[in-house]
């Protein structure tokens, strides 16, 4: 027993340099989090009052989708510091490698809360980190693929919009299917407009038991419309052979 511990202390001393930043970063997360929870509350309530100025519609939709993702992002990051727990002692090189993604999902996610302008490149480097710890979490249940041509990463994007298509893919179509199945994110550019598409073969939309409310959906049409006006859509269709494609379809603008 004695050989045990010393070896499980050991291997615990290899990683608390890397644990020590990660917990600095994820207590900076929550702290952010919960900051920005209490602004978009108070953002929400102020533009309730005066809801008929286009600006402040705008302002309530953004404050709406800050305080959805400030929910999410807590519950997220413990899971996940859970699992590196659990990883350094059963497996410490996949635990690595989960840290590393989890730092390099705070690193790009919380910039991208801030502007209010973004590029598909940068929400591209919140997604890629965040598959790969949930393909750590669901192991063979979860394949992932972001199939983006390099050449539209500098292109226009919405911020936190393309996460939370992500998210509700995995939680809503993949998670409640006992096999999992595969997710796929991709771009296009078609008559001027450039349409990302999250693809999954889960359960189909609507049909999971853990089917929410479609706040998350309607919100990002809120900010399209307030964005855009009529120029930008969410589509939802039926993938085949299984599952939904979601598309947020903008238009497409390279910066100048």
């Amino acid at each position: 027993m004695g050989e045990r511990e010393r070896t499980v202390r050991v291997r615990l001393g290899d990683y608390l340099p890397q644990l020590a930043f990660l917990f600095i970063l994820l207590s900076a997360a929550i702290k952010i989090a919960h900051a920005r929870t209490v602004k978009a509350e108070a953002q929400a309530a102020e533009a309730h009052h005066v809801a008929g100025e286009e600006s402040l519609k705008r302002q309530l939709a953004e404050a709406r989708m800050a305080a959805m993702q400030a929910q999410v992002e807590p519950h997220f990051l413990f899971n996940t510091l859970a699992s590196i727990d659990h990883l350094i002692e059963t497996d410490p090189p996949r635990a690595s490698q989960m840290q590393k993604n989890l730092i390099a999902l705070l690193r790009a996610s919380m910039p991208a809360m801030r502007d209010k302008a973004a590029s598909l490149g940068r929400e591209l480097e919140v997604v890629r980190p965040y598959l790969e710890i949930l393909k750590v979490r669901m192991g063979a249940r979860l394949q992932a693929q972001v199939s983006v041509p390099e050449g539209l990463s500098s292109a226009d994007f919405p911020p936190m919009m393309l996460q939370s298509l992500v998210e509700n893919a995995i939680k809503h179509g993949l998670e409640p299917k006992a096999e999992g199945g595969t997710l796929t994110v991709s771009a296009e550019v078609v008559h001027g407009k450039l349409a990302v598409t999250v693809a999954d073969t889960g359960v189909g939309f609507g049909r999971a038991p853990t089917a929410g409310t479609g706040m998350g959906l309607q919100n990002i049409r809120e900010r399209l419309k307030l964005i855009y006006g009529d120029a930008a859509e969410l589509r939802i269709a039926e993938n085949a052979p299984s599952g939904t494609r979601v598309s947020i379809v903008v238009p497409y603008k390279m910066p100048t």
